[in-house]
């Protein structure tokens, strides 16, 4: 079968972007490949990337950054097939967000964004604005400090069993206190949320490569995510050990009487949400000194979807001995995002109304936990980020402000949304040659 054609971008590719067409001329492929700065390795044409300035300066990306980028589109040059297929995805996609949206408004908003706790947020700038400042992630981002307790628990999940393996369930104590004071009591009540949770496929004549999967926003279901990163097809196919990792305030972790996964990520408003990140960098980390002490791993890479690929580009500019990180759909700036999410966005300027304050000072609040105040700490060749087309809940401008700030890495359009990722084989594909050329996979 003939593939579908995609139409001519409006810039011009040039002999340097290595970009090729088939001899009708009808079929362009963006692809730069890893070593050119504009790896576009998708049969998307994206129709500015190639050759537009960056989105921001790497100066204070809160100031620098658009007031309305809420507002803005990222433009595509499609196929009338692709388009197709990114406005059937997308349309899903608005109807799942208007539903999410609904019930952030009505159970996580009001304590989490009324004009009272915006006010402590922001009386908590004289706290976080030093950490931002003084330009060293690890300041905030503390390294746990000695080894931790995990219990092991081989278990038979729903889904995926390996027959060459065993699938076990971890859980340890998180020792993780919130550097903000003025939260600690709080944080102390929640007892699920002291407790993180890991699912751990391995094979039998381990140790082998391992890739940490971190899941999204109110969905960290195992035996969803394990056909959403096509955990099996990893496992298997390409020969490495995975493990699937609960961010905090979501799943088990859930507080006390939550209506849904990931409500006390939000409900405790936005000082919270930047320790409940300092919290998902340190569990992560303490996973991976268990991993490497105590199952001689010795390689390591991380991937997550929305705001788990948050959390995986906070890790790529937090902790070194990653070997690589993949954000797929990921988030850039929650503060934006939450502004876009309507009505819950009506809400939330609302109270920020109230307060006198603009999208510039609600992003400043949020930095010192925000991936794009900081540099990666990951070489720009272990890096790769996937974008969808058609994503309503983390627009495709998010993609695009996460590869400028990464110095324009290997980059992965696909034709489909948030949910629905159309043509996940393909990315998967480049997901494997991008292994191969890092030499992360066994031989």
């Amino acid at each position: 079968m003939k593939p579908p054609e995609r139409s001519m971008p409006n810039t011009k590719l040039k002999p340097s972007d290595s970009a090729t067409a088939d001899r009708s001329g009808e079929r362009v492929r963006a692809h730069t490949g890893a070593r050119s700065r504009g790896a576009v390795v998708s049969d998307i044409a994206h129709a500015e990337c190639l050759e537009a300035p960056p989105t921001v300066t790497r100066g204070e990306w809160w100031g620098d950054l658009d007031p309305d980028f809420y507002k803005h589109d990222e433009r595509f040059n499609l196929a009338w097939f692709d388009q197709l297929r990114v406005q059937t995805s997308a349309a899903l996609d608005m109807v799942i967000r208007t539903g999410a949206a609904l019930g952030l408004s009505a159970l996580a908003a009001p304590p989490g964004f009324n004009p009272g706790e915006l006010a402590r947020a922001r009386a908590d700038d004289a706290f976080y604005g030093p950490f931002v400042k003084g330009g060293d992630p690890t300041k905030f981002f503390e390294k746990p400090r000695g080894s931790v307790p995990i219990r092991i628990k081989k278990t038979h999940p729903v889904g995926f069993s390996p027959k060459d393996g065993s699938c076990e369930s971890l859980r340890f104590e998180s020792p993780f206190v919130p550097k903000n004071p003025r939260l600690r009591k709080d944080w102390a009540s929640h007892e699920g949320n002291r407790y993180a949770h890991v699912r751990y496929w391995r094979h039998n004549d381990g140790p082998r490569p391992t890739v940490i999967a971190i899941h999204g926003f109110g969905a960290e279901g195992y035996a969803l995510n394990q056909w959403f990163f096509a955990l099996p097809w990893i496992y298997e196919h390409l020969g490495v050990d995975v493990a699937l990792f609960n961010l905090p305030f979501h799943g088990k972790r859930q507080t006390r009487f939550s209506p849904f996964s990931g409500h006390g990520f939000f409900a405790g408003g936005i000082s919270r949400i930047n320790e409940a990140m300092a919290q998902a960098v340190y569990d992560f980390r303490i996973l991976m000194d268990y991993l490497i002490e105590q199952r001689d791993v010795t390689d390591i890479g991380v991937t997550g979807v929305s705001l788990g690929g948050f959390t995986t580009a906070l890790l790529a500019a937090t902790e070194p001995r990653l070997k690589f990180a993949i954000p797929n759909v990921p988030v850039a700036s929650l503060a934006d995002v939450v502004l876009e999410w309507e009505p819950l966005g009506v809400i939330v300027r609302t109270a920020m109304k109230a307060l006198d304050m603009d999208v510039v000072e609600a992003r400043r609040l949020l930095a010192v936990s925000c991936p794009l105040t900081w540099r990666p700490v990951l070489p720009r060749q272990r890096l790769m980020v996937i974008g969808g087309v058609g994503d309503r809940l983390a627009p495709p401008t998010h993609t695009r402000l996460l590869w400028d700030h990464w110095d324009r890495p290997r980059l992965h359009w696909f034709p489909g949304s948030h949910i629905l990722h159309i043509d996940r084989t393909d990315y998967l594909r480049e997901i494997e040659k991008f292994l191969r050329e890092i030499a992360f996979l066994p031989r």
